[in-house]
């Protein structure tokens, strides 16, 4: 067949496009690798006699262990919602136009962030030193009431207000990046609808926030879970406190410290699912 006087050329055959799956032998030997290292650890903690295994097994769920692990939980949960609590006033405070509550917010988080934690509970352990007792009363006047120190402060409660008040100086400036993220338009916008400030704080400013207060605070919390351990010096039966003291009678060091390791592992862990789920729920709708 000719067009216009010249002969057609005979259709080629079209061949199917061949795929060729890339290869990544660095990736298989690097996976290889860390197999081996696997293995070999694996065989180290199964194999060496020294870590006990069975002693760990005695321990794990002793009844003073347990107590001592629902001790460490109780200081948590009491550090975090009365850390948060004062936090979230001093990032408010922080981001107020009022000069003084700024500084005072500013003051309160400069002081808690540069004194160790264990120096401040050493300080509200001790503070009948300081104050043997403390008045109710008008500044610089008469005390209506007054009470014993000693009283008032006791191991648990000095514990409590000094993981507390370390950690509010913290969640002020986690719940004050959160706020700062929001953007301004969203403010702008809320309160030219008419929309009342405490409804706009709680209804439109903090849900947004939340995505970026949740993943700090989710460290903060499961920091905190591993923090109480220095309470220990205040004598406080939590969970590093008490292995310490079994081991100390028993003389099987290696297999009681992996039995609070363990605990805190499980602590940490359930902290870090509801985490996950936390995140998750705020950040629904969003890319």
């Amino acid at each position: 067949m000719t067009v216009h006087g010249l002969r057609a050329r005979p259709r080629q055959e079209e061949r199917p496009l061949q795929v060729v799956t890339a290869r990544h032998p660095l990736r298989w030997v690097a996976a290889a690798g860390v197999l081996v290292l696997l293995a070999m650890a694996a065989s180290a903690l199964v194999t060496n006699p020294a870590w006990e295994w069975e002693v760990v097994g005695a321990y794990l769920f002793a009844p003073s262990v347990v107590r001592s692990v629902l001790v460490t939980l109780e200081l948590t949960v009491m550090g975090i919602v009365l850390g948060f609590a004062l936090g979230t006033v001093l990032a408010l405070m922080r981001l107020s136009a009022n000069r003084l509550l700024s500084s005072v917010a500013w003051t309160y988080v400069w002081l808690f962030r540069s004194v160790p934690l264990i120096l401040q509970l050493l300080f509200w352990y001790n503070l009948a030193l300081l104050y043997p007792r403390l008045s109710v009363g008008v500044p610089f006047g008469p005390a209506f009431f007054d009470f014993g120190t000693m009283d008032l402060v006791s191991p648990l409660a000095a514990a409590v207000l000094g993981l507390s008040l370390h950690q509010a100086a913290y969640a002020a400036e986690i719940v004050r990046g959160g706020l700062l993220s929001v953007d301004h338009g969203q403010r702008e916008a809320a309160a030219a609808l008419g929309i009342p400030r405490l409804r706009r704080l709680f209804r439109i400013i903090l849900p947004q926030a939340m995505r970026t207060i949740v993943p700090n605070a989710g460290n903060e919390i499961i920091g905190l879970v591993k923090g109480t351990s220095v309470v220990y010096i205040m004598a406080l039966p939590e969970l590093f406190y008490q292995v310490q003291v079994i081991y100390s009678r028993t003389g099987r060091v290696m297999a009681l410290l992996l039995v609070a390791a363990i605990w805190y592992l499980i602590l940490t862990t359930v902290l870090s699912v509801v985490q996950h789920y936390v995140e998750r729920h705020y950040g629904r709708g969003r890319a």
